[in-house]
């Protein structure tokens, strides 16, 4: 059923003509100029600022993949059907290539030397002693050659496929082939089995970890590739390729189906950027972007390996535990006791989890118990992003081998996860589970577990939500918050959108929940302009809403109007920001800013106060069209007083008085990281968060929270 079947009301109003928004591919842009600002800190550990450098470089890839094609500009000055002109992608080409270069002038000047100093070295062909050239060529033809097939173009030999995103080399040769013919280019392809990075052993290294990258292994070896022609320019190259999978799903009969024919073309979309070596001949740059069908803003000359997002393996290498994070480990939910069943605890209140601050091995426990507990008759899950290896997934197999009825509503669409998401459907599906995949034409993005347990003579259901994925990797990496509960209205409200998205049922009131796109975003826009309302008749007002991205036109102009008619709002958005804030006359009340920290602020948290009445929502939508109008999102009300608090000071509070992390937009676009110095409103607690940063305060308070506690048990 499409979302029309249920007439969503679509707010109509449009940004005042006045304000000029940002642009979101720029503010994609700088959202990772503030990661990479994490990788030039000095008091950073030194291994830490390296991954961040791959966190920004695999960014850029992503945002190549999806955004960034040259094929969506505009064929004519009238045709308007794409996202760029000439002259707009000449200004993002021109943005991207001046972060490119920032990342290795830091990757060569700033952390190699640094490296180098803790007796760590990417060491190049020129570099090699005699008995590390010996080892290098050992490996080589071991481990290398034989993977190897240099391909010569002539008609016979047309230029090869190339995959996304894979290391290559194209080379001019002279001479004539063995035929006598002159076919002056080749290209060796470096298959993805190989390892980009390889430790010397110790008997070359003298004590030292010492690395090789395999292009350098290559590179050194590619006279000996074509014997009897002489290699002259040459350069490795990797060319990136649009990768968002396209399925017209009203034409479809089986969506898996045709998603898993689609990942066999995904590393053979259409070219959208292409990577040489600073040395690349200009004769061998043109010929390749010619092959490509790319412009010259497409071309990115690198002083360095064409791909650091894989120098993770680098960081892989590495033992030296001085060189990273000091290790932290989650606590145990503080509400919760492990030898409790959650099912009592519900019963006497919601409970809630901050992640990473407290564990995710929460979650499991929950679900875990509801598996195992015979009474509990039914599971029902929505699934995005849950990874390749899950022990979530193995207890939901679990739980269909002791019976119990289990649902999955399966997001088969999860940017590049489609092909992890298309197996655990299939897996589920042999066993006896119930999986669907949603509604068509929108993605599933809300997250949703639900247990229904016999308890006498009724039928209790127990809940979870939460703001983040169901995948315990990216839990300790990710900020969220889980929501545990047993209220009546609030899991019936998930029992009816379970139903809705598995019969296409028309969708009943919902008692507390909001859902996209039906009226999530309807009645945000209403809670807004009722705050606008209320701050023009003279009461009290405040916005403060924590999100991951804020670009939808509707939202920001009801932000804007209520901003102009007194509400003071306070936006945490960490990633693209489209709304400028402090324009004099028109955002003077709104103020945003983006806190990157070592953990990934992922929670969405929104906060309304009209006089003396507060509400406060979690959610798992951004702020985006995408969100609101092609998802099924949802976002649901914190009504506990004291856990409502909680989120104030945790979520919000505590950001809003970060001075360490925190960057503020100014209406100009850019982003200025606050003064270290600055000081929170309140004395004691802010003055130790504008120290240490929110992450780092709410890192010390759950660790000292886990401590007393294991002291209590002691």
């Amino acid at each position: 059923m499409s979302p029309a079947a249920n007439d969503p009301v679509l707010p109509a109003p449009a940004a005042p003509p006045a304000l000029t928004l940002l642009d979101r591919d720029h503010a994609i842009l700088a959202f990772n100029e503030r990661v990479l600002d994490w990788a030039y800190r000095p008091e950073v550990p030194l291994i830490e600022r390296l991954r961040y450098l791959c966190i920004v470089s695999s960014n850029l890839d992503e945002f190549f993949e999806v955004r960034a094609a040259p094929h969506l500009i505009a064929a004519g000055s009238g045709n308007q059907t794409g996202s760029y002109t000439v002259e707009s992608f000449g200004r993002l080409a021109a943005a991207a290539q001046t972060l490119v270069a920032r990342q290795y002038a830091l990757y060569n000047d700033g952390l190699m030397p640094a490296f180098a100093a803790h007796g760590i070295e990417m060491v190049s062909h020129g570099d090699r002693n005699p008995a590390q050239r010996k080892w290098v060529h050992e490996y080589f033809e071991r481990e290398v050659r034989p993977l190897l097939i240099p391909v010569g173009l002539d008609p016979a030999h047309p230029f090869p496929q190339v995959a996304n995103k894979s290391l290559n080399f194209i080379v001019r040769l002279a001479g004539k082939d063995a035929f006598g013919r002159e076919n002056p280019i080749a290209i060796v392809k470096v298959p993805r089995v190989l390892p980009r990075v390889i430790r010397m052993p110790a008997k070359v290294s003298g004590g030292k970890t010492l690395c090789v990258a395999l292009s350098s292994v290559v590179r050194a070896h590619l006279s000996s590739m074509f014997p009897g022609r002489e290699v002259g320019d040459f350069s490795q190259f990797r060319v990136t390729r649009h990768s968002d999978l396209a399925v017209d799903e009203e034409d479809v009969k089986n969506l898996r189906t045709a998603l898993r024919q689609g990942l066999q073309h995904r590393h053979y979309g259409q070219a959208v950027r292409l990577e040489v070596s600073s040395s690349c001949a200009e004769s061998l740059a043109g010929f390749l972007l010619a092959q490509f069908n790319l412009p010259a803003q497409a071309l990115y000359r690198v002083h360095g390996p064409v791909n650091l997002a894989r120098l993770t393996q680098l960081i892989d290498l590495i033992d030296a535990p001085a060189l990273l994070f000091p290790p932290y480990l989650p606590s145990y939910p503080v509400t919760l006791s492990p030898a409790q069943s959650f099912f009592d605890r519900l019963q006497r209140g919601d409970v809630l989890i901050h992640q990473p601050f407290e564990s995710f091995d929460g979650v499991l426990a929950f679900l875990r118990e509801a598996v195992y507990d015979p009474d509990v008759l039914a599971i029902k899950q929505t699934i995005y992003r849950t990874g390749t290896d899950s022990a979530l997934m193995d207890l939901l197999r679990e739980a269909v081998r002791r019976g119990k009825e289990v649902t999955v509503v399966v997001e088969l669409k999860a940017r590049f996860d489609e092909e992890a998401n298309i197996n655990w459907a299939e897996m589920l599906e042999s066993i006896g589970a119930q999986v669907v995949y949603g509604v068509v034409g929108l993605k599933t993005h809300a997250k949703m577990l639900l247990a229904t347990r016999r308890e006498g003579k009724r039928l209790v259901r127990y809940g979870h939500l939460s703001t983040g994925n169901y995948n315990p990797r990216t839990a300790r990496l990710y900020t969220d918050i889980s929501h545990l509960t047993a209220d009546p209205l609030l899991t019936a409200d998930m029992e009816a959108v379970f139903v809705h998205m598995a019969s296409q049922s028309k969708l009943p009131k919902l008692h507390r929940m909001w859902l996209a796109p039906f009226d999530l975003h309807r009645n945000l826009v209403a809670q807004i302009d009722a705050l606008g309302a209320a701050a023009a008749a003279g009461r009290p007002t405040r916005i403060v809403a924590k999100m991951n991205a804020l670009t939808d036109e509707v939202l920001i102009a009801a932000l804007v109007r209520a901003g102009q008619k007194g509400v003071k709002t306070d936006l945490i958005v960490r990633g693209a920001c489209t709304l400028p804030a402090r324009v004099p006359g028109l955002t003077d009340n709104i103020r945003v800013r983006s806190v990157i920290g070592r953990f990934l602020e992922h929670s969405r948290v929104f906060y309304f106060r009209n006089g003396d009445d507060e509400s406060l929502y979690l959610s798992s939508a951004d702020w985006m069209n995408r969100n609101m109008m092609r998802r099924i999102e949802i976002a649901w009300p914190v009504t506990d007083p004291s856990l409502r608090q909680r989120l104030i000071d945790e979520c919000l509070v505590a950001y809003l008085h970060d001075g360490r992390d925190a960057w503020d937009l100014e209406a100009d676009g850019r982003y200025h990281r606050v003064n270290h110095d600055t000081h929170g409103d309140e004395a004691g607690a802010s003055r130790q968060i504008a120290a240490h940063g929110a992450q780092s305060a709410l890192m010390g308070r759950y660790a000292s929270r886990g401590l007393r506690r294991a002291a209590l048990r002691d």
